[in-house]
């Protein structure tokens, strides 16, 4: 049960930054409402608070994020701006999942 809410919440906090990003981007990139911009930074303001939800300490934390956001990112570019993973984004992702499992869930004497 430990391991599902933990990533759930990398999840979470995953799609409120790059939501977050995403929506300042379109703000200043493509012209977009300053609306865009206020929702972007809300989404922004509550991964900062998400990751405070996991067990392990700060620095453990996000450098196991690290690894989520890569995947989460090729995620999203392919599911949203349609630009399809290649092998490499696929095993450089495999790479950094494994970093997670290891740095947030290895067992420790």
């Amino acid at each position: 049960m430990e391991l599902t809410k933990s990533l759930f919440y990398f999840v979470i906090a995953g799609f409120c930054e790059i939501a977050g990003g995403y929506f300042v981007w379109l703000w200043r990139r493509e012209a977009k409402s300053f609306s865009f911009a206020i929702v972007g930074a809300m989404l922004l303001v509550f991964y900062g608070i998400v990751p405070t939800l996991q067990r392990a300490n700060f620095g453990r934390v996000y450098a196991a994020y690290g690894g989520v956001f890569i995947v989460l990112s090729l995620v999203w570019g392919w599911q949203i701006d349609r630009i399809r993973p290649d092998r490499f984004d696929l095993i450089g992702s495999l790479i950094a999942l494994v970093g997670v499992f290891v740095i947030m869930y290895w067992p420790r004497g």
